[in-house]
């Protein structure tokens, strides 16, 4: 696991740069110094990160430029006839105008009793908990309540790996030169890899599981073997290892050579 660490680092060194994260939704959120506008501004573009990558930034930018100048304020003072009216005729693949105005007065009905989705997610997380799922679960919970959000918004407490939930947390519980952190109180021992085809195939890569299914289970899994090289932040080397098989000239066989 010592030499796995050093060559995870030198991955690490070479690509954890804000210059390989376009594009990638994440670039949205350093438009944000604010946290209350980070962390909505995050989700909306976890919620939606799926698809071709072009047509992701271009939903994502949309949604967001309804939203100046600021996520927080849009929402609190927007009535749900207001978004509905917004984003009347919204489509992004199986996602439509209803589920993303449900999506957002969501959002709006968690700020309105808990100021902040982080306030939310710390209502039943604990520094003890293994993992962020008490968190997760509860702040889907809450968001949900209506269950009109449709696939937007994968429910934790299912088989689903809950990936773009899981990229949420990654970017706003770490903090280094690609994610902004803000959500001080979780450790990045807890967080749990987001898991895209492209860490599958990296996970298998690294033994760290035989599974083929990419659901919860084999996040989990893939998460315990990132534990054994870095206990303290097994979700570190997810950007870097993740450009591989997303960005131009990086492809898996190169990662295969170099890991």
């Amino acid at each position: 696991m010592i030499h796995l660490k050093d060559r995870l680092e030198r991955i690490y060194l070479q690509y954890n740069k804000r210059e390989y994260v376009d594009p990638d939704p994440l670039l949205f959120l350093y438009d944000y110094p604010e946290k209350k506008n980070l962390e909505i501004a995050g989700f909306i573009a976890a919620c939606f990160a799926y698809g071709r990558v072009e047509q992701i930034m271009k939903t994502v930018s949309h949604i967001l430029g309804k939203l100046k100048p600021t996520p927080f304020d849009y929402l609190m003072t927007r009535t749900k006839k207001d978004i509905a009216n917004d984003f009347k005729r919204f489509r992004y693949r199986f996602a439509s105008d209803v589920h993303l105005t449900s999506l957002l007065w969501g959002i709006r009905e968690v700020l309105n009793q808990f100021v902040s989705l982080e306030n939310c997610f710390y209502a039943e997380m604990k520094s003890e908990d293994e993992t962020v799922l008490p968190g997760l679960v509860f702040l889907s919970a809450q968001i949900n309540k209506n269950k009109e959000i449709g696939h937007l918004l994968a429910d934790p407490q299912k088989k689903s790996a809950c990936k773009r939930s899981l990229l949420f947390l990654r970017w706003m519980v770490r903090q280094d030169q690609v994610d902004p952190g803000g959500w001080g109180e979780t450790s990045p021992s807890q967080l749990i890899v987001p898991l895209d085809t492209h860490m599958h195939k990296v996970g298998k890569m690294l033994d760290f599981t035989g599974r083929k299914s990419a659901d919860m289970k084999t996040a989990l899994e893939i998460t315990q073997g990132f534990k054994k090289v870095l206990r303290e932040d097994p979700v570190k080397y997810d950007f870097c290892l993740t450009r591989f098989g997303i960005r131009k000239g990086l492809s898996m066989d190169h990662l295969r050579k170099i890991i």
